[in-house]
């Protein structure tokens, strides 16, 4: 059965916001969360990025709820020795319902160590022996790792849950999918691709989980819902590997200045009507994603929360 869960926006809140909306989320009904791992918003005015760390430990006391990071590049900034202490932690602190969304990046966030940017197919290869890196970790054993892209010398974890975190591997391209089939233990997407869905089964997904998410902006004005789209996520009409290569969010900006309104609101539902909602989120139900989560964009949070308690999840539950 389809469950539904919150996305919340890492780019457009602080952290103690984002820990009030994961409460408000399970008052709400919602039965998991996403949460973004950036260093820099995709544009300045989303205003926002905290360490996402921080807020998973915070959430994690204020609420019951599983969290996924969607997603942590455990690559670059981050070495993934690193990323694996910080989700023991957060499976420790959560009781187990943690579980590490990874991908390979983007320069927005990961460039500003002041190193190179590795091509896609490099950037799959670390992916993959990070998330090595960080399963021998899990294990509690001393780890001494040199591979192709990092090292690790006598390492050990001590603070570990009963059972490693589970790693769900984010992809669009034919490659991508694949090794998500292969070596992870779920999928994330961010679109209602049916193809992709299978592309991820065939290729050894079968009976593992899907997370999906979707962006929507509920307001009592649907032409009010469209502006705020159009001025906080324009980047939804930017096409292309631009969101994986641009460093900047002026970088971004720039870009925006060409998608219309149309454009940056076409896979978007926006403002009151409960079946665009609905409709948007059956496309989804019908590609075979697991886990929807729902992110509302913009400042009116408790009017979404109110709203989809009464007009969306009952729908479908």
């Amino acid at each position: 059965m389809t469950t539904f869960g919150y996305f919340l926006s890492s780019e457009e809140h602080g952290p103690r916001e984002l820990v009030r909306q994961a409460k408000l989320a399970e008052r709400a009904g919602f039965e998991s969360l996403w949460i973004s791992d950036h260093y820099h918003p995709w544009l300045d005015a989303q205003g926002q990025s905290p360490f996402v760390w921080s807020v998973i430990g915070a959430i994690a006391e204020a609420t019951s709820l599983p969290v996924t990071t969607a997603v942590t590049c455990p690559l670059v900034r981050i070495h993934p020795a690193v990323i694996a202490q910080a989700a023991a932690t957060s499976a420790l602190l959560t009781e187990g319902r943690f579980r590490l969304g990874v991908g390979t990046g983007e320069a927005l966030n990961e460039h500003i160590i002041d190193t190179r940017w590795p091509p896609a197919a490099e950037r799959r290869e670390m992916l993959e022996e990070a998330i090595e890196v960080m399963r021998e970790l899990w294990s509690g054993k001393l780890v001494t790792h040199r591979g192709t892209h990092y090292k690790v010398d006598t390492a050990r974890l001590y603070s570990l849950p009963d059972q490693p975190p589970p790693v769900y591997i984010s992809g669009f391209g034919d490659k991508s999918i694949e090794l998500a089939g292969r070596i992870g233990d779920g999928y994330i997407l961010t679109g209602p691709n049916a193809d992709m869905v299978e592309k991820f089964r065939a290729s050894g997904g079968g009976g593992k989980p899907v997370q999906g998410g979707l962006k929507v902006c509920y307001a009592d004005d649907t032409a009010q819902a469209r502006e705020t789209v159009h001025r906080l996520w324009p980047t939804q009409g930017i096409k292309g590997e631009s969101a994986q290569l641009l460093p900047l969010p002026r970088h971004f900006e720039q870009l925006a200045e060409m998608v219309s309104e149309q454009d940056a609101t076409a896979t978007t539902p926006c403002g009151p009507d409960p079946e665009d909602h609905i409709k948007a989120i059956q496309q989804y139900v019908d590609a075979g994603v697991d886990e929807i989560h729902i992110s509302q964009i913009g400042p009116d949070q408790d009017a979404f929360f109110t709203f989809y308690t009464k007009e969306i999840l009952p729908h479908f539950h």
